[in-house]
C-alpha cells in the first residue's frame, strides 16, 4: 500500500526516514555531517523552513515548514539520494560487510541502498503539535540513552534553541510568519 502525503495544507511537517533494515550506519560524525549537508542543500534549493532535526544512528527526524508548492516526497527523496551517494562511496572504501547488508535486488538488478524506500510524515495542525515534535526530536537521544542530557547530543537542533550558534545546522526561525 502506498502511503499518502498531504502536501500543501499550510502545516508544519514532522518527517522520519530510516536506514535500510534500520542498520546503525549514522554512528560517526563524518556520516552525520553528510546528512546535515544534504538537509541544508535541500533547504536552500526548496526554501523550506527548518524548525528542528535530530540525526540518530539509524534514522533522521525533521520538523519543517514547506512552501506551498513543495512536494514533501520529492524533497525527502533528494535528501536521501544526496546523503546515500556520498555515504555509500565512503563505505565502499572501508567496510565490505556493511555494504553486503545494504545490497538489494530491485528491477532485476543488484544495487546498494542506504535508506528504506519510504518516509513517515505527520502534519502538525497546531502550534502545540509543532513544539511537541521539536521536543520529541531533542529528547530522542536521551530516551535512547545515547546521552544523559539533550544538550550533550551534537546532532540535533537542541543547542541552537539554547542560544549556541556554533552548531552543525542552523535553524531558520522559531515560528513561521503568516
Amino acid at each position: 500500500m502506498k502511503l499518502k502525503h498531504y502536501d500543501n495544507d499550510g502545516c508544519a511537517r514532522f518527517v522520519t526516514f530510516c536506514t535500510h533494515h534500520r542498520l546503525p550506519i549514522l554512528t560517526n560524525d563524518p556520516f552525520r555531517r553528510i546528512v546535515v549537508n544534504a538537509i541544508d542543500k535541500s533547504r536552500t534549493a526548496h526554501s523550506f523552513v527548518l524548525l528542528a532535526y535530530v540525526i540518530m544512528p539509524e534514522h533522521v527526524h525533521l520538523v519543517l515548514w514547506p512552501p506551498e508548492a513543495m512536494a514533501l516526497g520529492t524533497v525527502v527523496g533528494e535528501i536521501k539520494r544526496c546523503a546515500a551517494k556520498e555515504t555509500l562511496s565512503h563505505l565502499s572504501k572501508a567496510d565490505g560487510q556493511v555494504l553486503d547488508r545494504l545490497t538489494v535486488r530491485r528491477d532485476s538488478a543488484e544495487r546498494r541502498v542506504l535508506w528504506q524506500r519510504r518516509c513517515y510524515d505527520h502534519n502538525c495542525r497546531s502550534e502545540t503539535s509543532v513544539w511537541e515534535k521539536v521536543e520529541y526530536c531533542h529528547q530522542n537521544p536521551v530516551k535512547r540513552r545515547l546521552v544523559h542530557k539533550a544538550e550533550d547530543w551534537e546532532w540535533s537542533s537542541y543547542r541552537w534553541y539554547k542560544g549556541d550558534r556554533d552548531v552543525p545546522l542552523q535553524m531558520d526561525m522559531a515560528a513561521r510568519q503568516k
